[in-house]
């Protein structure tokens, strides 16, 4: 009979861990934005909103990185999660976009990387013409950039975080090396990793939410929550709400040209 008991519990599957944000803490974690200024203004509104209506919390917003590249008002977007930190507390990550940028103002197979990738879209945000940067050479470009680029700018940039931890939840740009420990990642992988990271199927010492990958929708694992829906793609940017063991989102959508804003339950 203590045989068979013993035998029963050890076959008992264990409770799964409920991943939990501190105690009177909420988060708002936004997701790529790519220069698309008009729906992180759209969900900026709807985020400042929900937060005024869900009680009374220690919030705070945190970005995933790459505010910039590939959209059409990257300057704008800088500006913007600039001010917002001034009325709130928000937490900024690094992302790849944002360490490609700042790396090419030193080096010029960077920027050429850079340009191809994004780049030019940033560059064209600061009011040079299109015709003007087509003339440019790399070199002359490079030399450009310093006074096109507003010192603040990128100053502002590069004080961005590598990773942010809220009780159970970790928070990265791009992923974890899972033969690593938080203490041992290495900046390269968190702004850059990807298969390694994604493919890997056992627990890490947290809950994982990350962008730097496009999903169709929020891609969702027992450990991890990836968020980047690919807003200068598709027209949808993602804010992921944390509050207690609760899960939900916000997403700024464009759709036929006019924006709109859906709000989710997550399990």
């Amino acid at each position: 009979m203590l045989r068979s008991l013993r035998q029963l519990f050890k076959e008992r599957p264990a409770a799964r861990r409920v991943a939990r944000v501190p105690e009177g803490e909420r988060y708002y974690v936004i997701g790529d934005v790519h220069g698309r200024l008009d729906l992180f203004e759209s969900l900026i509104e709807a985020i400042e909103a929900d937060d005024a209506a869900s009680g009374t919390a220690r919030s705070t917003v945190i970005l995933l990185g790459d505010l910039i590249d590939r959209g059409p008002d990257s300057r704008g977007v800088i500006e913007r999660a600039r001010d917002w930190g001034k009325t709130r507390s928000v937490r900024y990550i690094a992302g790849n976009h944002e360490e490609m940028f700042l790396d090419s103002f030193d080096d010029k197979e960077m920027l050429r990387h850079f340009v191809k990738h994004g780049g030019r879209e940033t560059i064209l945000s600061y009011g040079i013409k299109r015709k003007r940067y087509n003339e440019l050479t790399i070199k002359e470009l490079q030399e450009h950039l310093a006074e096109l680029i507003p010192a603040e700018d990128r100053e502002f940039l590069a004080g961005f975080e590598d990773m942010i931890v809220a009780g159970d939840y970790v928070f990265v740009h791009a992923g974890l090396n899972p033969k690593r420990s938080l203490e041992e990642q290495r900046q390269t992988d968190l702004r850059w990793i990807r298969e390694r990271f994604l493919k890997h199927s056992e627990p890490f010492s947290h809950v994982v939410v990350h962008g730097h990958t496009i999903f169709e929708d929020i891609e969702r694992t027992d450990h991890r929550i990836g968020i980047d829906t690919g807003a200068f793609r598709t027209g949808r940017l993602t804010a992921l709400v944390l509050e207690g063991e609760e899960r939900r989102t916000i997403q700024a959508i464009e759709v036929d040209g006019s924006l709109a804003i859906a709000h989710g339950a997550m399990d």
